[in-house]
């Protein structure tokens, strides 16, 4: 596979549909946010086209006049990109395609192409890819252009545009590949992962662009990328966080959540968010500056609810004070959310207090213990290995007592094994 990068900026045109049951404003919001995106991705957004409407229309998703008014906009802007905030169907680029005569993407491909730029590690670049091609596969229809001779742009990165020669068998094998490397990897993960069991693990969730990074620096003292724009940080960081006469706090920091992030990128990216699926506390980080908070919130929510880990202890985390234009709304976001935290990460404010709060959790989170055995027990042994750190070992009269640091539901479990035995 090859990637091209483009310096030359794509000039772009945004299209949103106002359904029945949703208010303009809601999708003007939406467009704002598809247009960071594009930016991120590197085009120039000269023009936005907004239609209300109760249905899809099945050829163009937007009606005909819509598509009319569409191309007269793009000549006068001279746009060679169309960006759809919904996801289209084969079909409806195909046909949109042939009537505008550029390129059409929806929110999906154009996640997908940044995800595509910002993928570092081997685990990031075989995930986005498996999401391309899974997208890929059902459009194989349209005019695709040999990998030799790819055309750069948005929309084009990772595994590109292939001739339609390449069929629908050849990207099915291709998509079992990745899925089989993607298992090495999470494989090769739960072992790395299972040296830190008795360490409390902390994980930084959130909105795209909350400053999880940022956070993630101020409290480990690191040097990790940090960039105001959506998906900076794609690859997840683990830091070590060490607080005086405790032992040390594994902090991580996952990648961004968004609305209407394709469901193969979720599916794809589960190894990625797995270290936050294995954390002890979640540090839900919110932007308090942005007018729509809650509605980000709730992204978050349903993607924890997705993974199964929103019943892990949660702190709500309020970033960005400083650039809060309404100091009347703390006090509103106190009473909504009583131990919340509202902090500064870019210029420190009141880290200090985080710092403190963390700390707390992780005291309460372990413990020390000592568990007797017979020797013969070995599978119990082993199995209490897995699940703790054994300080000490000593052995009596055909028994051994072991010394063992574990999170609190943990040691919990080792003495149910225990007593079941």
């Amino acid at each position: 596979m090859y990637e091209v990068e483009t310096k030359e900026q794509e000039i772009a045109i945004l299209v949103g549909m106002v359904r029945n049951d949703q208010n303009r404003w809601k999708v003007e919001d939406y467009l704002d946010e598809l247009e960071l995106l594009a930016e991120t991705a590197g085009a120039v957004i000269k023009g936005r086209l907004i239609q209300s409407r109760g249905q899809i229309d099945p050829a163009f998703f937007i009606s005909k006049g819509k598509v009319q008014e569409l191309i007269d906009l793009q000549r006068q802007v001279q746009a060679g990109l169309i960006i759809f905030d919904d996801d289209l169907s084969p079909a409806q680029i195909k046909n949109l395609e042939r009537q505008c005569e550029v390129k059409i993407l929806d929110r999906s491909a154009l996640i997908l192409d940044i995800f595509a730029t910002r993928a570092k590690t081997h685990e990031a670049r075989t995930q986005v890819e498996l999401a391309q091609l899974q997208y890929i596969l059902p459009r194989l229809t349209r005019q695709w252009t040999h990998l030799s001779r790819q055309v750069g742009g948005i929309g084009t990165k990772g595994p590109g545009e292939t001739q339609l020669e390449v069929d629908r068998r050849q990207i099915r094998h291709r998509i079992r590949g990745l899925k089989y490397e993607l298992g090495k990897i999470r494989r090769e993960q739960k072992i790395r992962r299972a040296h830190r069991q008795d360490v409390y693990k902390i994980a930084l969730v959130g909105y795209t662009n909350v400053g999880k990074s940022t956070l993630l620096n101020s409290l480990t003292q690191s040097n990790v990328f940090v960039e105001d724009r959506l998906f900076a940080t794609l690859d997840p960081t683990v830091r070590s966080l060490r607080f005086a006469n405790m032992p040390p706090i594994v902090l991580i920091d996952t990648v961004g959540f968004i609305r209407k992030l394709p469901h193969d990128l979720i599916a794809s990216f589960r190894s990625t968010l797995a270290e936050a699926a294995e954390a002890d506390l979640l540090v839900h980080m919110i932007d308090i500056s942005h007018p729509h908070f809650h509605e980000q919130m709730e992204v978050v929510a349903e993607v924890l609810r997705d993974l199964q880990i929103d019943n892990r202890p949660l702190i709500h985390v309020f970033n960005k004070v400083d650039q809060l234009r309404e100091p009347g709304l703390i006090t509103k976001v106190l009473q909504e959310f009583p131990d919340s935290l509202i902090i500064s990460a870019a210029n420190g404010l009141f880290i200090e207090k985080l710092k403190d709060r963390l700390c707390q959790y992780a005291e309460s989170g372990l413990q020390e213990t000592e568990i007797t055995l017979s020797i013969q027990q070995s599978e119990l042994i082993a199995r209490i290995y897995q699940l703790a750190k054994v300080l000490e070992r000593n052995y009596l009269d055909g028994q051994v007592t072991l010394k063992i640091r574990a999170l609190n539901w943990k040691v919990e479990r080792i003495k149910n094994l225990v007593n079941a035995s």
